[in-house]
């Protein structure tokens, strides 16, 4: 076996680290906002107001809020709770008029150093108002103009999401659509858009209610309907319209066209290209959505609508405006004092901002007066500082759009240097890598750092050696040399603090003695060694393979164990490798351990217990694993499963348990013969129940029937339901409705059948498990169909093509599927014509044609085969030649025959036949067609020469074989070339004269008629 297996001896460097604890006293910072609600809150009425404040300073800051503009009192409101160490608020409105608590809400954060200020975080209501009582006309309109149903819902906060209904969602396709307002519009109206249940809805998200307006009534009259037209808009009206977007949002044109036949939409832009990356259509191309509008937006927007017989155009200027955003915010200043500082505030918008600054939540022109500051615009200058003149300073830009604020604190300190990485750090590197020896530093003023190496070489900017900005050392290229104590000295004008770190260059890791092939019988062990350099020393044991520095050690040997070992030496600097070929070979077999015995339980828990026992005897073959085992005597008596498995060497187990289970334990060990003998049963342990912790799998939904969804699932076992009274809590509602689940609650079964459902739809389905003692997780949504219902008949079915033995057909999709179309069935039945086939006519020819009909139609006549259902063998090209050359052979025979009976030749039948006539001579048989019988009582006699009479009949007593017989009485005559030119029909009637003529003209086609 050719396999490669890989140990890692996982060398890590060893990095000593000494911990050294120091006072350090914190240093004063003034507060900041962490964590503020949105500016636009609206609450649910029917839960408490949460107003988010947090911030972070030292001391940690205090916290205070204003409403509308005033101190807000919230100890005096037994409503309102502040969260403690924190600015949050929590108004219990339950009981309470909601409106009470509506309002601007802005909050403080306060210590000794600074105020900082929150947003103006306006709280508001959720609102679901009724639809104003109206009384809709009825609408009586004819064919083929175009209509507009307005919806006009109330006011809500946040506004509703509109939809229109008849008894089901309406479909909305190029015809009929819904504007952005929620109006509904037909570009033309058809006789099938005759309802009189339009009804407008109105779905407030916050509440979760839907409000509807009341149905309106339209009549589609077809007695003087409206024709073609060209195109026209509903929406916008007139050539040009007007749209403002702000910067950032999402820019969304309508437009809506009506005509006859219905317009196909299309945008462009006026002198510049649709930004493709964050465009969008919708309403089949009518809405045009540009996402995150940027100033480069801006510009003319032309719909076009376009049919048959013509095209209109409507241009939407847009212009785009901007509230507030940020250019550069104003950062925190950590200043010494008598040094200088500057804070920035820089915003765009359109039109442009305003800004004003406030100091610790005061208008700057109301602070206490500072001649070390200075305002210009968006700039503020702060020159020689001094201590105790940390404050918080607040920046406010606003248009008519909007408003930013931020907080930026200027911390005037004077601290002496402190070092914040940690003394006596080791860094280890590999020769010729790179090294980065830390200094990082805090101080006010900002320290200076320097480097020295082994405490006396002062280093500089220079090859190998480069000082970065943070005080970080790096050395390009390090070499041994380098290696040894370096320190860092940070320095200000109060101060000077060291810190010292080690570098050690180390040489890469190498193995010096490769590890040797090795031939081992089964279950014995197999030792790989190796010698390296930079080592150290690190043991490891995973089950059956115990690795260590130097060494690999194989326990209990088997075929799957054979194959090649590489041993990859890896430290946090670098890595080597080194394989070795492992061959086993056939080994003396060895008995099966012995079973484990004494089989305990401690450290009992809900969900837990810990097993141990005694392993048995191993018979010289080490254990690999114990097997554990438990019955479920409540539910699954006598039934040994599979729990867990556990190394040779272990005699414990932690074993995860399930409520609701009366268990018992037993434990079999595996060597590489085989599994022992299982152990006693431990004693009983039975958990107790809980609710389910999973719910049932494989749930789907089909209808199996019109009218019905048939939910159905895997239930849960026994082992599963995780307590008594195990009942399944199904829910389905149609997707992508807006409406509340269904529910019903049905015992241990495994489906439930919801009748009276739309055809064909889909359906949102979830199954929840429940017990005595709880629900199941909440389940997974799957989607499930409801009954399908037999599809139109095609739209329409032609034949094509039609040939003499192929036609085509075509058909159109039916109009209402009403399921899933798996495709077509084609049926047809045969056909017969009656026959009658006339010279240089069209004929039709059916399956059922006689053979005789082709002998002289086909000569002389094209027959079309009639367009059938039926693929018949008669219209088959093979079968029709098959049957020409049948004729031709069977002619070929008839004028051989005629010609050497002109000629004299002799012509066999009956003696008495050529004697006389005999009146026991049956002729052909007038109801069937077919031939008499002849008697055989006289002897044969030579056929004379034919002769035909003047009268042009023929004497029975010369032949009464002759085919005139046969005929209606009519010539039974011969032409020069022997072709026979008598009269036939297909049902002989015999004249009592028969020398009278025909009076039809002599045809080989109506000959044809007595062979049918």
């Amino acid at each position: 076996m050719d396999r490669t297996r890989k140990w890692a001896s996982g060398l890590g460097c060893m990095c000593l680290c000494l911990n050294v604890f120091i006072h350090v006293s914190p240093v004063p910072q003034p507060p900041t906002i962490t964590l503020q609600s949105p500016k636009d809150y609206i609450f649910d009425p029917r839960e408490n107001i949460v107003i988010h404040c947090e911030a972070k300073g030292k001391p940690h800051p205090s916290f205070s809020w204003t409403r509308n503009g005033t101190h807000f009192d919230v100890e005096k409101d037994s409503k309102v709770l502040m969260k403690p160490g924190s600015g949050t608020l929590v108004i219990d409105i339950s009981g309470e008029k909601a409106e009470a608590y509506e309002g601007t809400y802005q909050c403080t954060a306060h210590n000794d150093h600074g105020t900082a200020v929150s947003n103006n975080i306006v709280i508001r209501q959720s609102r679901s108002p009724l639809w104003s009582k109206e009384r809709n006309e009825a609408i009586v309109v004819q064919k083929g103009i175009s209509l507009v149903l307005q919806c006009r819902p109330p006011a809500g906060l946040p506004p509703p999401v509109i939809f229109w209904m008849d008894n089901s969602e309406l479909p909305l396709d190029k015809r009929v659509s819904q504007a952005l307002n929620g109006d509904l519009y037909f570009s033309n109206i058809l006789p099938e858009d005759t309802r009189s249940d339009y009804i407008c809805y109105a779905r407030f998200p916050h509440t979760q209610t839907i409000q509807q307006k009341q149905p309106i009534s339209v009549t589609v009259l077809e007695n003087s309907p409206v024709g073609e037209r060209r195109p026209g808009f509903m929406m916008p009206l007139g050539v040009t319209s007007t749209k403002m977007v702000l910067r950032g949002e999402t820019l969304e044109l309508e437009c809506i066209a009506e005509g006859l036949p219905t317009p196909e939409i299309s945008w462009q832009k006026d002198g510049g290209e649709l930004p493709t990356s964050r465009l969008s259509y919708q309403n089949f191309k009518k809405t045009l959505k540009i996402s995150e509008v940027n100033e480069g937006d801006a510009g003319d927007y032309r719909c076009t609508a376009t049919n048959s017989l013509g095209t209109a155009h409507h241009v939407i200027k847009v212009t785009v405006k901007a509230a507030p955003f940020w250019v550069s915010a104003p950062r925190n200043l950590i200043l010494a004092p008598n040094e200088t500082g500057i804070l920035t505030c820089r915003v765009g918008g359109v039109p442009k901002p305003k800004i004003n600054w406030f100091v610790n939540g005061v208008p700057i022109e109301n602070a206490p007066e500072d001649h070390s500051r200075k305002v210009d615009d968006d700039t503020v200058i702060l020159s020689n500082v001094q201590s105790g003149s940390s404050a918080v300073y607040q920046c406010n830009a606003s248009n008519e759009f909007g408003y930013l604020i931020a907080n930026a604190f200027v911390n005037v300190l004077a601290e002496p240097p402190r070092v914040l990485t940690p003394p006596n750090r080791v860094y280890q590197v590999i020769t010729n890598s790179p090294a980065l020896l830390h200094c990082a530093s805090f101080g006010s003023p900002i320290p200076t750092i320097t480097w020295f190496k082994d405490s006396q070489t002062s280093i500089k900017n220079g090859d190998p050696y480069v000082i970065h900005e943070n005080g970080t050392l790096e050395i390009h290229v390090a070499q041994p040399l380098n290696s040894g104590k370096y320190t860092c000295i940070a320095t200000n004008n109060l101060g000077i603090k060291e810190n010292h770190v080690y570098l050690e260059v180390k040489e890469p890791t190498r193995i010096l003695k490769q590890p040797e092939y090795k031939v081992v019988q089964r279950g014995m062990s197999a030792v790989f060694e190796l010698h390296l350099y930079n080592k150290q020393s690190q043991q490891k044991s995973q089950e059956k393979f115990e690795v260590d520095t130097d060494s690999l050690i194989i326990k209990d040997i088997t075929d799957e164990d054979e194959g090649t070992y590489t041993c990859i030496m890896n430290t946090t600097l670098d890595q080597d490798s080194a394989s070795a070929m492992l061959t086993v070979v056939e080994a003396t077999p060895t008995p099966k351990p012995d079973p484990p015995t004494d089989l305990e339980l401690t450290d009992q828990t809900e969900r837990s217990v810990q097993l141990t026992w005694i392993p048995g005897d191993e018979h010289n073959s080490p254990t690999q694993t114990f097997l554990i085992q438990y019955e479920d005597l409540l539910h699954q008596p006598g039934v040994w499963v599979n729990l867990t498995e556990v190394a040779g060497t272990s005699t414990t187990a932690q074993l995860n348990l399930s409520p609701y289970v009366y268990y018992s334990f037993r434990v079999l060990a595996l060597n590489q013969v085989g599994y022992s003998d299982p152990s006693q049963p431990s004693r009983q342990y039975r958990t107790n129940p809980a609710a389910p912790d999973e719910n049932p799998s494989d749930v789907q939904g089909e209808g199996i029937e019109p009218g019905n969804l048939v939910i159905s699932w895997t239930p849960l076992t026994g082992f599963q339901s995780n307590g008594p009274g195990l009942e399944y809590r199904v829910q389905w509602r149609q997707k992508d409705v807006d409406e509340d689940w269904s529910s019903k609650t049905v015992a241990n079964v495994s489906q439930f059948v919801v009748s009276g459902t739309p055809t064909y739809v889909l359906y949102e389905i979830k199954v929840q498990a429940l017990n005595d003692y709880g629900n199941g997780p909440e389940p997974e949504v799957v989607i499930g169909y409801s009954g399908e219902d037999f599809p139109g008949p095609p739209s329409f079915l032609n034949v094509l093509n039609p040939s003499l033995d192929a036609l085509s057909l075509e058909w159109g999709p039916p109009v209402n599927n009403n399921g899933r179309l798996a495709g077509y069935t084609l049926k047809y039945q045969p056909g017969r014509l009656k026959q009658k086939v006339l010279l240089e006519t069209s004929c039709q020819v059916y399956a059922t044609t006689y053979l005789a009909l082709f002998l002289l139609c086909f000569p002389l006549c094209v027959c079309p085969a009639a367009p059938s259902r039926q693929v018949d063998i008669a219209t088959q090209g093979w079968f029709i030649g098959l049957m020409c050359a049948i004729a031709l052979l069977i002619l070929v025979l008839l004028i051989v025959c005629f010609i050497k009976r002109n000629k004299g030749g002799k012509y066999p039948v009956k003696e008495k036949e050529d004697a006389h006539q005999d009146p026991e001579i049956q002729p052909m048989k007038e109801d069937d067609g077919t031939f008499g019988e002849y008697s055989d009582t006289e002897d044969h006699k030579p056929l004379k020469g034919s002769r035909t009479p003047s009268n042009g009949t023929v004497r029975r007593d010369e032949s009464d074989d002759s085919l005139v017989d046969y005929g209606e009485g009519g010539d039974g005559q011969f032409n020069e070339d022997g072709s026979f030119i008598g009269q036939y029909s297909g049902k002989k009637e015999k004249d009592t004269h028969e020398g009278n003529e025909s009076s039809e003209a002599p045809s080989p086609v109506n000959a044809m008629n007595s062979f049918v």
